[in-house]
Formats: structure tokens, C-alpha cells, sequence
């Protein structure tokens, strides 16, 4: 087996991306956070839908700020606008805070990210990315994790446009997910006991603290969920009863179930029909289920004799290859996503069916792992052993230790810059403004 390295911090000898191809990619993601806006009316944008997530024009905002600071923290130049620096803090103000800063409203948030981006355009172009005693500018980290966050940006803006008032987003998928053919739910595959590496590997490229360093994880031999779980597999819970059984929930759960008065995932109404921002439909058996928290996930599988998987069961399923002895970067090989395996990147405006593309497949034969819908699993957020923060406690080290559930494999709404088979989000564990589903193990 290749042993892990113990590097944290990004490696310098990680071949930087050509400075062009960045700029294009920095462009790229700009060009996307305006078409998401583009049919988004600015009084719809400055106001608050909902204080589980921030005013829209608060993320714009947010965006601009923090590659405003980075840049100036990556190229020694005094920032746009460092008095915002603190109204954008996304640590300093929780999201049910956010609507009472002063935060800029539409224009003037659209300004800023403008000349932001022709800023960091500007930095890009005379940073040396080469220089390996310059962790923010070697092999262009601090450059791809702009990039990045604008994307993770761009899927809660996506949320907060679910949860908003019907049609506040009106817009039909540019690219329909590809519908493979529907798949056995239940059925199981089995992942034989042994070592693998889990987490990013100095090869990776760019990755987040919070995914390295990579190291060796003995996992005992289980068996996972070919497919997600899909709308009607879960509908047969609700029908049996499910969100009335506190056998079947745990006492957390339960206890959250009765207090916030659920009986069904979110979006879905009592007649049996389902909301996706400015569509009301009949609910499609097919596609994976959304909007469930780690609660139901967990009340769901245990009603079937099982339970979520591991974070670790869970990577290696997604990257093993035990005939190679080595691991994958995606479920399928090394070939970058592409529709006919994965849904990604917002423009369908929805999933696909629940393990419908078989060109996804793992080495062992699970299917759906990446794009889709998120997965639960069963961790609490913490670090890797060897962890270091890098190049800042607040985006994860913070949240360590404080309840919340590490979420895997990206949704339809995930940009494919803006996840991997290592890649770790995290909620807490009521939460389903997320585009989360999740699948069984046993």
C-alpha cells in the first residue's frame, strides 16, 4: 500500500496550475454568481427570507469581502475596503444576525464584487506561484480557494432561494439531468475489512485543512446502499407511520421531532405534492430524497434494521480500489465529472434518479456518491490526526467538537470545483435547508 504523507499544509511540490487558466476559472466563477442573481429582483435580494441563512445581498457582499482580504493578505497590498472586513465575518455575525448589519445592499454589493474580481484578475497576474516559502501563493492556493468559496457560496445562495416565497427564483434547468434507469432500493453491496487512506493526499492538488493530512484507516468489513435513498422508499416510511415511532428515532432526534412538529421531509406538503423554488409538483419516486436531516437519516435506517455510514465507510466506498491496492480520486477513476456520471453545477436545476448513472460507479459497484444530493454520515466535525489549521482557524477548526455532522459527495447544486471524494461539509444535526439525502449501511 502507498504509504500516506504528513504534510498539512499544502505541498510545494503539487504542480501549479497555469496563472491563465486560474484567471479563466476566477472568471468563470464570477460570470456564474451574477447568472445565479440575474433573474432575482434586488428587493428579493437585500431582505431577509429566512434567519436560518443570510440576506442574498449579504452573501454578494461576503464574497467580495473575503477575497478582498485574502488578496490583500497574499500580495501585501492594503484591501478595497477593509472596513467591511468586519461586517463580513461570517464568524463574528451568525446568519440570524446578519439582516440587522450594515451590510451593502444589491448595487453597491455588485460593485464591490465587481472591482474585487478585477482586483484579484490584477493580483493573479504578478503572484508568484512557485515560491514554496509562500504557503498562500504556492501551487496558487489562496487563488483556488477563492474560486471555491465563491461556489460553496453559490449553493447557500441556492438554498436560501429554496426557502424564500415560491417563484422568488424563476428558471428552467439549462441542462436537464441525465435520468439513467431507476435502481433497486435496499439492495447492498459489500466492502471487504481492511486499510485504506483516507483524506487528501499530497498529489490531490488543492484541498482544505480539514480534509488532510491523509492517513491509514482500518475499516471492518460492512456492507452500503448501492443507490441513495430515494422519494419513495422514504415515502413508505412516512406511511408507515415513521415520524410517530420513537422506537426508531433517537432520543435527540425525538425529542427534535416533537418540539419542531415534522412529519415529512421539507418541501413536501400533505396533498403529496413537492416545492422546488418556483415549481409545485407530484412527487417523483425516482429521485433521491432532500431536505431530511441527520434525524430522519438516522430514524429511516434504523427502521430497516441498519444505520448511516461512517465517514470512513463512507470515503471507502467512494475511492478504494482494492485490486489496485490504491485510491481513486473519484468514485470512477481519475477522469474529471462529467453529466453522463455525476449532476453538479446548478444548471439542472435539479437531481437525477437515485443511482441512475451507472458511468458514476465506484470500484465496488455503489453508485451516486458525487453530485445528486449530500449524504450524512455519522461523525461529528473533527480533525484528521497530524491536523493544522490552514490558512485559518474559523473555516473549520472552530466548529470542531460542537455537535456537527460531516456531510459527503456534494449536491446538484455543488459546483465540481467545490467538491471531491475527500471534500467534508458539515451541519448541525436538525438542519435541511441543505440539498442533503443520505444512504444506508449495515
Amino acid at each position: 500500500m502507498r504509504r500516506p504523507r504528513s504534510e498539512t499544509l499544502p505541498p510545494g511540490g503539487v504542480e501549479a496550475l497555469p496563472e491563465r487558466d486560474l484567471a479563466a476559472r476566477l472568471a468563470e466563477a464570477h460570470g456564474h454568481t451574477l447568472w445565479l442573481v440575474e433573474p432575482v429582483c434586488d428587493e428579493a435580494l437585500d431582505r431577509v427570507h429566512d434567519t436560518l441563512l443570510s440576506p442574498l445581498a449579504w452573501d454578494l457582499g461576503h464574497i467580495a469581502a473575503f477575497a478582498d482580504l485574502w488578496i490583500s493578505r497574499a500580495s501585501g497590498r492594503e484591501g478595497l475596503r477593509p472596513e467591511l472586513f468586519e461586517v463580513y465575518d461570517a464568524e463574528e455575525t451568525p446568519r440570524a444576525e446578519r439582516g440587522d448589519l450594515p451590510y451593502l445592499r444589491c448595487a453597491e454589493a455588485r460593485t464591490y464584487l465587481a472591482d474585487v474580481h478585477e482586483r484579484a484578475l490584477e493580483g493573479l497576474e504578478h503572484a508568484d506561484l512557485s515560491n514554496p516559502d509562500d504557503p498562500l501563493n504556492a501551487g496558487g492556493f489562496v487563488w483556488e480557494m477563492l474560486v471555491e468559496h465563491e461556489h460553496q457560496h453559490n449553493e447557500t445562495m441556492l438554498q436560501t432561494l429554496q426557502i424564500a416565497p415560491p417563484g422568488t427564483l424563476r428558471r428552467e434547468p439549462e441542462h436537464p439531468p441525465v435520468h439513467g434507469a431507476r435502481h433497486a432500493q435496499g439492495e447492498m453491496v459489500a466492502v471487504e475489512g481492511g486499510p485504506f487512506l483516507m483524506g487528501a493526499g499530497p498529489e490531490a492538488g488543492f484541498s482544505y485543512d480539514n480534509e488532510r493530512p491523509q492517513h491509514e484507516v482500518h475499516v471492518p468489513a460492512f456492507e452500503i446502499d448501492r443507490a441513495p435513498v430515494s422519494n419513495g422508499a422514504y415515502l413508505e416510511f412516512v406511511e408507515e407511520g415513521g415520524y410517530s415511532r420513537p422506537e426508531w428515532w433517537s432520543e435527540q432526534g425525538w425529542a427534535w421531532r416533537r418540539a419542531s412538529g415534522t412529519e415529512r421531509p421539507g418541501y413536501w406538503g400533505a396533498d403529496g405534492r413537492v416545492r422546488a423554488f418556483d415549481r409545485t409538483e407530484e412527487l417523483r419516486a425516482e429521485l433521491p430524497v432532500m431536505h431530511v436531516s441527520f434525524f430522519e437519516a438516522e430514524a429511516y435506517a434504523r427502521s430497516r434494521g441498519k444505520r448511516l455510514p461512517t465517514e470512513a465507510e463512507w470515503e471507502k466506498a467512494a475511492t478504494w480500489d482494492a485490486d489496485a491496492v490504491a485510491k481513486r480520486t473519484w468514485p470512477w477513476g481519475e477522469e474529471r465529472p462529467s453529466p453522463g456520471r455525476v449532476t453538479l453545477d446548478q444548471r439542472s436545476m435539479g437531481p437525477a434518479v437515485a443511482g441512475g448513472l451507472p458511468g458514476g460507479a465506484s470500484a465496488y459497484g455503489v453508485l451516486g456518491l458525487i453530485g445528486d444530493a449530500w449524504e450524512w454520515t455519522t461523525n461529528e466535525l473533527r480533525g484528521y490526526p497530524g491536523f493544522r489549521a490552514f490558512p485559518y482557524r474559523e473555516y473549520s477548526e472552530t466548529h470542531f467538537g460542537k455537535g456537527y455532522r460531516v456531510l459527503r459527495g456534494g449536491s446538484w447544486a455543488t459546483r465540481s470545483d467545490a467538491v471531491r471524494s475527500t471534500f467534508r461539509s458539515w451541519d448541525l444535526p436538525e438542519r435541511r435547508q441543505i440539498f442533503v439525502g443520505f444512504r444506508c449501511a449495515a
